[in-house]
């Protein structure tokens, strides 16, 4: 691995400016093609900075776009720190009814079976819409920069590469993307209150193509979950 080394402030500064704005017709460029790599340990304290604590009990509305037809409603999220989460989602007079239980980037279960990933086709992804970024897997590599309110960074393993762009300004975000054998998987981005809570988020998957939008109105943390939260419904 070899020696972090930080950009030019300016130059930083630039880019990672670039990468929030981007362009009006374009999505935005999160790591600068210039980043340097970035060692472990500088990776691990970047992700680990939006990291969940405690329990958390998340409630949204949410909207799903593709180019056939759209469906929306309510659901919830509860989050066990460091990386457990269940989703329950439905539509009006809960139709269509989306449940899960996710560790890390796996699915204990899902009701209906892929029905998650109908919605969400990457676990990163589903956890940056949190405002979370996943810890890097064992053997990546790994580039980023940092200047002031602007952490970029990305790891890559194999055909895979997760990039995130974390601001931490007036209003802080958290915008990721993934790819595999150089297409995108997916994009996200998530604006974040000042107390590291999620606000509202949107996820757009350019092989459908297809969009999830999900406004948080309610966040709060609780005492841990009861087991029966993590275990699939009985038939």
């Amino acid at each position: 691995m070899g020696q972090w080394f930080r950009l030019d402030p300016a130059v930083a500064a630039a880019y990672l400016a670039l990468g929030v704005m981007g362009c009006s017709h374009r999505p935005p460029q999160l790591v600068p093609v210039t980043a340097p790599e970035a060692s472990l340990e500088q990776v691990r304290s970047w992700a680990d900075a939006t990291s969940p604590s405690g329990s958390t009990l998340h409630r949204f509305k949410w909207l799903f776009q593709n180019e056939h037809s759209s469906t929306g409603g309510r659901g919830s999220l509860r989050i066990a720190a460091p990386d457990s989460l269940r989703f329950d989602a439905a539509g009006p007079l809960g139709a269509g009814k989306v449940r899960a239980v996710v560790v890390g980037d796996s699915s204990l279960w899902a009701e209906p079976e892929k029905a998650l990933r109908d919605l969400v086709p990457n676990y990163p992804l589903l956890w940056a819409l949190l405002g979370v970024a996943r810890l890097p897997p064992e053997g990546a590599s790994f580039r980023g920069a940092e200047d002031g309110d602007h952490i970029a960074w990305e790891y890559a393993l194999g055909p895979d590469t997760v990039q995130y762009l974390r601001t931490t300004g007036k209003t802080p975000m958290l915008y990721a993307r993934v790819r595999h054998a150089g297409k995108t998987v997916g994009r996200s981005e998530t604006t974040i209150s000042p107390d590291g809570k999620p606000l509202k988020a949107k996820l757009s998957v350019p092989s459908g193509p297809a969009k999830l939008d999900l406004n948080f109105y309610s966040s709060a943390s609780t005492a841990a979950f009861p087991p029966e939260t993590w275990v699939p419904p009985k038939p």
